[in-house]
């Protein structure tokens, strides 16, 4: 145990004393000089080729069932990142709605064989929006199953997983990276036009149609990213 007259007196103690305190000092000093240069140098690498590498993948905002009546639209509301875990460490840029849908058109009399017609294909719309980015895309059940989606996107998707020539490191990240623009609030919504199929001939089945049953997720598109420079063999 180092006294205070031990400090005063004893010059090994000194030094001791005097080699703690330093490294107290510059350790922190050390690590914080040498994070600022790490953080000041990305995206710093000039114009040149460059191996984007990375994966898209899904966070799920809300998903649910819901019938939709002919010439009706559901709007899907409460939609914002607040409500996932860390959504500002996330690289958020996209939007989809997956959508999947059947056939729910009813028939009465005879509907069996030839004689009972075919049901008609209906449309169901989708739509999606976030801060002035936005979507909308048409599907069909074709008188059956049908499924499609809506998908919005903020970034140039044209560069995952592409090399990329003639550009810095800092315009290839303001064309991948969101830098914030996914935060906030969504809004989508679901519209059904329904149409009853034909049935030759008249008098023996009628057909209708009021609505269809939509099946829905509406989900966050988030890409993670790397940047690497490719070297030609020549240059080596």
């Amino acid at each position: 145990m180092i006294t205070l007259d031990d400090l005063k007196t004893n010059r090994d103690t000194q030094i001791t004393v005097g080699c703690i305190a330093f490294f107290l000092i510059a350790f922190p000093l050390y690590f914080s000089f040498a994070a600022s240069g790490v953080s000041s140098m990305a995206g710093a690498r000039g114009v040149g080729d460059y191996q984007i590498n990375g994966n898209l993948t899904y966070v799920q905002l809300t998903d649910g069932i819901e019938y939709i009546a002919d010439g009706d639209t559901y709007m899907i509301d409460d939609l914002h990142t607040d409500s996932i875990d860390d959504a500002e460490d996330l690289n958020i840029v996209g939007v989809r709605i997956v959508m999947s849908y059947g056939e729910d058109e009813e028939t009465q009399g005879t509907c069996a064989g030839p004689l009972g017609g075919q049901a008609a294909a209906d449309t169901i719309s989708g739509s999606a929006m976030h801060a002035g980015f936005n979507g909308t895309a048409d599907g069909q059940n074709n008188g059956g199953n049908g499924a499609h989606e809506v998908v919005v996107e903020w970034f140039n998707s044209s560069m995952v997983g592409a090399e990329v020539s003639g550009l810095s490191e800092s315009e290839i990240i303001s064309q991948i990276d969101s830098m914030g623009a996914g935060l906030g609030a969504y809004s989508a919504e679901i519209g059904v036009s329904a149409e009853a199929g034909n049935t030759p001939p008249p008098g023996l089945c009628s057909r209708s149609d009021n609505g269809e049953e939509v099946t829905f997720s509406v989900e966050l598109i988030v890409f993670e990213y790397t940047i690497a420079p490719v070297f030609n063999e020549d240059e080596l």
